[in-house]
């Protein structure tokens, strides 16, 4: 294929804005995620490069908070931490050993939620709570060997115990490198401290019993204070790299688990698929009630009186079996395109690439479809792909404006690539829960990814990204 349009990775996805994320209207991608949380605001514009704006920036001093925090933070709940396990483990030998550790664990559980809250609101980091310990009674023996087999207790405990060392290596470097830059730099507007209250005529750079060396000329003082602006402008940066430390140690050690995650998305994922398979059905019976139900009864209405007038008026019998023939036209054309609608025979006997043919040729503007696949993936993923294609296409005659649409399909890895462009207006909108939206949450729900790039005035382009499983 001599085009290729550009991929969409995963990271890409994961990088990329929490939730019903759906924000369009706005030049770059806007990727739609179930995830929780609101869209990334779009970022304000500066006149001065971040280099200079990150000493006075709120993010600067909150992080340079939280590394002050951190120190005696980490001091209680090591102490803590290191007293219970040991006392616990040395008490092993009697009974007592054991509900002490399982109390040690629940303290450090409770220091978890402090650290998180915590970093929450000067990291701005949101860690989900994990699961609350339950016991298979409500005994207090069964709330302690949950404890102690919580796998997540063990982390807590062991984060209790890593980010002591951690935050003693932290504190000193931000605070030395903070307090040394502000007072260099500011040291020409405070010098006059030392000649009116010291009697010397600066701060003191050497110094012995015959010589001594102070920085008190013009010069000094302007050197001074340039080495002082050039450790402000950096400090941020080495703030912002220990504090990133904080982050991994939070995100890795008091969240939940990658299994409880995949659980609570897989549960999440299930009741979207129940929910989707229940709207499909209510939307089918009520085709069927509304459309060819109501055809084939005045179908047979329409037969019942032109068998009563057969013998009386043959002419009149006539006339309405040939309306009731036409009746049975509209009524057999409806049937088919319910089935087309539940899923189209043209694409079990002849995959993707004559089945998005046909929807292409049923759209209102000029579709080019073109198909790169050497096989065939899972027929679950086949459909998903059809009816994926078959909404944006509609969304196109629909709203777009546009004269020309491409529809591109194609693998990478183990990944299925479906992108839909047009030339239309642009500015789609899905935050007030349009099918982009319903979209985007089947695809989720197959760990799928939807991309929308649609600034205002077009084009528009869809990318949607479905595992391959064939």
């Amino acid at each position: 294929m001599g085009y290729r349009p550009r991929e969409v990775s995963r990271q890409e996805e994961t990088d990329a804005t929490h939730g019903h994320g759906i924000r369009t209207g706005h030049p770059g991608p806007v990727r739609f995620r179930r995830l929780g949380g609101r869209p990334p605001a779009r970022p304000a514009k500066h006149f001065l490069p971040a280099a200079l704006r990150a000493p006075f920036e709120a993010r600067t001093w909150r992080e340079l908070a939280y590394l002050l925090l951190s120190l005696p933070v980490s001091v209680v709940m090591f102490g803590f931490a290191i007293t219970m396990v040991s006392l616990g483990a040395g008490m092993l030998i009697t009974f007592l050993g054991v509900p002490i550790l399982a109390a040690g664990l629940a303290m450090c559980r409770g220091f978890g939620m402090l650290e998180r809250a915590r970093a929450r609101g000067l990291l701005r980091l949101d860690v989900a709570e994990p699961a609350p310990v339950r016991g298979r009674t409500n005994g207090l023996m069964s709330w302690v060997g949950a404890m102690l087999k919580s796998g997540v207790s063990w982390r807590h405990l062991l984060y209790a115990v890593l980010h002591f060392p951690w935050a003693v290596f932290a504190f000193p470097v931000a605070v030395t490198f903070w307090a040394t830059g502000w007072t260099a730099f500011t040291y020409p507007l405070w010098r006059w401290v030392f000649p009116t209250y010291v009697g010397v005529g600066g701060i003191q750079l050497y110094g012995d019993d015959t010589h001594q060396v102070y920085l008190d000329s013009p010069f000094e003082l302007a050197v001074t204070s340039a080495i002082g602006l050039a450790l402000v402008l950096v400090t941020p940066w080495i703030v912002r790299a220990l504090a990133s430390v904080d982050r991994l140690l939070v995100l890795g050690l008091l969240g939940p688990s990658r299994l409880a995650t995949r659980v609570s998305e897989l549960e999440s994922d299930r009741g979207v698929v129940v929910d989707t398979a229940a709207a499909d059905l209510r939307r089918i019976e009520r085709d069927l009630h509304d459309g060819a139900q109501a055809r084939l009864v005045a179908l047979a209405m329409d037969l019942g009186l032109a068998k009563e007038k057969l013998t009386a008026d043959p002419e009149a019998a006539a006339r309405m079996v040939d309306e009731a023939h036409g009746e049975v036209k509209v009524a057999l054309q409806e049937l088919r395109d319910l089935a087309r609608g539940i899923h189209p025979a043209v694409l079990t006997d002849r995959g993707l690439d004559a089945a998005l043919s046909a929807i292409a040729s049923r759209c209102t503007v000029p579709v080019t479809v073109e198909v790169d696949l050497d096989s065939r993936p899972a027929q679950a993923i086949e459909g998903i792909a059809y009816f994926t294609v078959s909404e944006l296409l509609q969304n196109v005659s629909k709203h777009s404006r546009a004269t020309r649409a491409t529809v591109d399909v194609w693998r990478a890895a183990d990944r299925l690539m479906l992108q839909v462009s047009d030339n239309g207006r642009g500015g789609a909108d899905a935050s007030t829960g349009s099918g982009l939206a319903g979209l985007a949450e089947r695809l989720d729900a197959v760990d799928g990814v939807l991309v929308v790039e649609s600034p205002a005035g077009g084009p528009t382009t869809v990318t949607a990204e479905l595992p391959w499983r064939g």
